[in-house]
């Protein structure tokens, strides 16, 4: 592991945000990630006060604002008028080609991370959503604890040898949460350096983990998920399945104290036998720069078909928040409060996993 270029998510060190480049010319438009508790009279911009005031009449119904719908415009078009209100395939297809033209022309925005939520949204949510509903057949459970607005940090155990496990979590935060919240996972700097996966994790809101965009990203509300264990936990033996590996030095607890926001324990049970490990090559690992090589009892030896991870049965269950926001700022310089919140998450994922594996009927079903 220490062959792998990785940069771990407790160094407290300053380092250079690593951001998209946009191409010269590119259309896409770069959103700012709103600053906390960001109110429109303190944008600085003349006439906010008097814009917010013509945007509430006309969504009264005012016909006398500027911009109020009409009758039409407002409830939309009746059924069977219109171009694209025949039936349900031609909307589909209509906003299907509406999509690709703004691809084509660059009318979409991505923001300072390089996420882009209508593409996460309409093709990669999709593309793994047959993957979480109909193969793994994930049950979540306690999405209720991920507050409706305002930052969080998700920390959760990691396995499966390839780490599917974060992105069915992204999904079960996505489809299953009341207020249809986003989750922006912590990448290893391995991830940033793969050619396409690099891309397409941008775009799907993750980012490398460090202290600097965790708490940029937590202080601008959003959810953040995070999986301390890291290579130590997605690479581990199959006998050691479900034993949690050490949570590093607590630097995930250190940024939620700075940000003020809860700690939300997270524990998944099933990614653990989707590809049992039962060895790693460890000089291929280092040939191929990757902190390890699987062997198990269908890879490397049946090709591309042993790729295929087994159809395990998942669930993950979201536990009750630990809250920070009582504790001082300086709270967060305290290693001994560290070490303490720190192995309150570790104990409170531990115990939740053997609950759940007790409660398991088998690994398929």
């Amino acid at each position: 592991m220490a062959d792998a270029k990785v940069i771990p998510f407790d160094d407290d060190c300053s380092r250079a945000r690593r951001r998209p480049v946009r191409a010269e010319g590119e259309a896409a438009a770069v959103r700012a990630l709103p600053g906390p508790q960001q109110a429109p009279e303190e944008s600085g911009e003349p006439g906010a006060p008097e814009a917010a005031s013509e945007a509430s009449e006309a969504a009264s119904g005012n016909p006398g604002a500027p911009g109020a719908a009409g009758p039409e415009t407002a409830a939309g078009p009746e059924p069977g008028r219109g171009a694209a209100g025949g039936s349900g395939w031609e909307r589909r297809l209509a906003s299907g080609l509406a999509f690709l033209r703004r691809r084509v022309t660059g009318e979409y925005e991505v923001d300072e991370f390089g996420y882009d939520e209508e593409l996460t949204d309409q093709v990669l949510m999709s593309l793994l959503r047959p993957l979480y509903e109909k193969y793994f057949r994930v049950e979540v459970k306690g999405v209720e604890n991920i507050p409706a607005k305002g930052g969080a940090l998700i920390v959760a155990n990691h396995s499966g040898t390839l780490p599917l496990d974060g992105l069915m979590m992204q999904v079960a935060v996505h489809d299953h949460h009341p207020a249809g919240r986003h989750l922006r996972l912590l990448a290893a700097d391995l991830v940033f350096v793969l050619p396409v996966v690099n891309e397409l994790a941008r775009k799907a809101g993750h980012t490398l983990a460090c202290a600097e965009d965790a708490e940029r990203l937590l202080r601008a509300g959003e959810i953040v998920g995070v999986m301390p264990e890291g290579f130590k936990g997605i690479g581990k033996p199959f006998g050691e399945r479900y034993k949690l590996q050490r949570f590093g030095r607590g630097g995930f607890v250190s940024t939620a104290l700075r940000a003020g926001v809860p700690i939300v324990p997270c524990s998944i049970v099933g990614a653990e036998e989707i590809y049992p490990m039962l060895g790693n090559a460890r000089t291929l690992a280092r040939v191929l720069g990757f902190p390890y090589f699987p062997l198990t009892p269908t890879f490397p030896w049946l090709g591309p078909l042993g790729a295929l991870p087994l159809p395990t049965k998942w669930t993950i269950q979201f536990g009750e928040p630990i809250e920070t926001d009582s504790y001082a700022p300086e709270a967060a310089e305290d290693p001994m409060l560290m070490f303490n919140l720190t192995d309150q998450v570790r104990e409170q994922i531990q115990h939740t996993l053997y609950k759940l594996l007790v409660q398991r009927r088998s690994v398929f079903f």
